[in-house]
């Protein structure tokens, strides 16, 4: 039987959270981005910047988190990337001011998808929870491609839901839908059963 679980990351998961998240968009967002952007993704350049994230984040309160699948051996399986909302959290043309300081804001929530349906999502977004709580956050969002299901409905699964705010991202001269959903951060710990 395998095990799971979610620690801080560490400098030197840098290589295999940079993996993990090309891994990741090739698979989960091959019919949502162009290709040639996809397949021209470098991963040494993802890596130095998960290096920096993890060794020099902004603040205290952004942090980077990694799920752990505990059989004969250890894998790194997933990450979740949170910090206070900044203007990469604003919808198009909406007022700075609108998304306060005790909102966080989650830029990355990905498990590799031979991992997936194990738990490691539920255990990354708890353990995220718990940091958002201590570090006073009563609300959190997510910006999710609209063609990606199955971050939209595992998301939506566990109480979010979209706040009305869309976008478009500019890929490669393709404008590629989001949405962003929002979720209550629970003032209590939520018992798990």
């Amino acid at each position: 039987m395998a095990l799971g679980y979610v620690r801080p990351a560490r400098p030197e998961d840098a290589g295999e959270i940079a993996r993990i998240q090309l891994a990741t968009w090739r698979v989960a967002y091959r019919r949502i981005l162009p290709r040639h952007v996809l397949d021209n993704l470098d991963e040494a350049y993802l890596a130095r910047r998960w290096t920096a994230a993890v060794q020099e984040p902004p603040s205290a309160a952004h942090r980077v988190l990694v799920a752990v699948e505990q059989a004969e051996s250890s894998y790194l399986v997933g990450f979740t990337a949170s910090g206070p909302a900044d203007a990469e959290a604003l919808a198009p043309e909406e007022p700075a001011e609108s998304l306060g300081p005790d909102v966080v804001a989650v830029t990355d929530l990905l498990i590799e998808p031979r991992w997936g349906r194990r738990g490691h999502g539920s255990r990354l977004l708890a353990a995220a929870v718990d940091h958002w709580r201590t570090d006073g956050f009563t609300r959190a969002v997510a910006w999710a491609f609209e063609g990606d299901e199955a971050t939209r409905k595992f998301l939506t699964g566990t109480g979010w839901e979209p706040d009305g705010a869309a976008r478009a991202l500019d890929v490669d001269d393709m404008l590629v839908p989001q949405l962003r959903l929002h979720v209550g951060v629970p003032t209590e710990p939520v018992p798990q059963g």
